[in-house]
């Protein structure tokens, strides 16, 4: 499933049918629409890839709850751990003490896995979402295709981020991903949206030649 931004009332009426989900953050403020799917990325990331929409650990988990609370554990399909981005070790540090408060909400736990996390630094059986992040060369790249076929092996879902083209799409429809993030829907959404939904159709009924 592909989640996107709540942006003009096609792109709210798709969420509310179930053809895509949407992404909600703290900062973004979005009200998401009835009925839709829906995931809770962290904002740790942000527009400059430095976390300047991160709003700190105490209003982040404040928001977190409260979201799950207004639109039902039910329909959100997961909420991401506090992470560093591009440092896997001190991702580590910062998710593991949430990812139980997580499961605790009744959203599953998605853990961000960054450059270098396939170094033991990956704390499998504490969440249930690996969440490819990382820099694009290494979250596109042969160990991040690993680490999502292993997640699979486990029982784990994968979910790629910042996935603005159909040539990223296949790359995660290769890797295994159950889903993937952007915001490519957020600029022209009527025009945008006719071409995602276009994209998935193709992912749909075209196998992968990715591989290849």
């Amino acid at each position: 499933m592909y989640l996107g931004t709540p942006s003009g009332p096609d792109v709210r009426a798709a969420m509310s049918a179930g053809l895509i989900g949407c992404m909600t953050t703290p900062a973004q403020g979005n009200r998401i629409p009835e009925g839709a799917l829906y995931a809770c990325d962290n904002g740790k990331f942000g527009c400059d890839g430095k976390g300047r929409n991160w709003p700190g650990t105490q209003r982040w988990w404040d928001w977190l709850q409260r979201t799950v609370s207004r639109y039902g554990p039910d329909l959100c399909l997961w909420a991401l751990a506090p992470d560093v981005p591009f440092n896997a070790a001190a991702t580590l540090d910062e998710s593991r003490p949430w990812l139980a408060a997580i499961r605790e909400l009744g959203v599953p736990a998605a853990f961000a896995a960054q450059n270098g996390c396939e170094n033991g630094l990956i704390p499998w059986g504490e969440f249930d979402v690996l969440f490819l992040a990382g820099d694009t060369e290494w979250k596109t790249g042969p160990i991040a295709e690993r680490l999502s076929r292993e997640a699979r092996e486990r029982g784990v879902a994968v979910h790629m981020g910042r996935v603005n083209s159909l040539h990223r799409l296949r790359i995660a429809e290769w890797f295994g991903c159950d889903s993937a993030d952007g915001t490519y829907l957020a600029f022209g959404p009527d025009k945008n949206l006719a071409r995602m939904r276009g994209w998935l159709d193709e992912l749909h009924h075209t196998p992968s030649l990715f591989g290849a």
